[in-house]
């Protein structure tokens, strides 16, 4: 294994947001509507530990919580220039909300062992909490920093980094942690033809709940760890403002009237 910083970098396989379909009743996405795409963010984050591993050294391990074909997500970020890729799919894992995610993604980092940093995309398109991060680095009991859209300084043993939470704030942050990284902080590279052909055939470590018995608990893990359900979905307006136009000697009257309808003036 290479020296320098032991990263692990979480990414999640989403639907194309621009195309998938919700299921009202249920309260879900419907994933078979749209095609797969690994969570945009997420490669902003895997860029990021690249590129740690080009300018200091180091070893990029890449872990997904979801179905088998998430296994297309992790093949590409081998492409990308991570090291390892581990999947965890399980019949146990799904239904999950982000705290039963998050200890799930905490619980396979256990098995892993020592690590410096873990990195995590602010967000996912499909969910859009930006919990699962710094759920993530709670359960773990180690420091985090969210929204981070700039690396000042990296070494061994701690970061210098930009967190933009509306204001900006420079903040110091000693290893092992987690960040979680914005769109900001860099352009994902595209793999080559070469990578892409051999993370074709590299191996890809599947991790069941099984297999994270002995470093969590099993009743954590899925829907039976949730303690958040969607209730409902409701879609907003796409409606725009509208304007009124009053014309004639008579326009104040109207207007007054609108506005004493509406409930502006009594």
């Amino acid at each position: 294994m290479n020296s320098g910083l032991r990263i692990i970098v979480l990414i999640k396989q989403v639907p194309d947001i621009g195309k998938v379909k919700f299921n009202v009743e249920e309260g879900r996405i419907d994933r078979s509507s749209a095609s797969l795409e690994t969570n945009p963010f997420d490669l902003n984050a895997l860029e990021t530990a690249i590129q740690f591993k080009e300018h200091i050294g180091g070893y990029v391990t890449v872990v997904s919580m979801g179905p088998p074909q998430a296994e297309s997500s992790l093949r590409d970020a081998l492409a990308r220039g991570a090291d390892r890729a581990i999947l965890l799919t399980d019949k146990f894992f799904a239904g999950a909300d982000t705290l039963a995610t998050s200890y799930t993604l905490a619980t396979a980092i256990r098995k892993i062992g020592f690590f410096d940093l873990i990195i995590c995309g602010e967000k996912t398109v499909d969910g859009d909490t930006g919990q699962v991060g710094p759920e993530v680095a709670e359960h773990l009991n180690i420091p985090h920093v969210a929204y981070v859209c700039e690396i000042r300084s990296a070494t061994l043993d701690r970061l210098l980094v930009v967190s933009d939470m509306g204001d900006k704030y420079l903040i110091e942050v000693k290893l092992p942690a987690l960040i979680t990284v914005t769109k900001d902080i860099n352009t994902p590279r595209l793999p080559t033809l070469r990578n892409v052909l051999k993370a074709k055939k590299a191996n890809i470590e599947v991790w069941s709940a099984d297999d994270l018995a002995d470093y969590g608990e099993l009743c954590r893990f899925g829907l039976q760890g949730s303690m958040t359900t969607v209730f409902k979905i409701v879609f907003p307006s796409e409606e725009g403002r509208r304007g009124l136009i009053f014309h004639g000697e008579d326009a104040v009257e109207k207007l007054v009237e609108v506005l004493r309808e509406r409930g502006f003036i009594a």
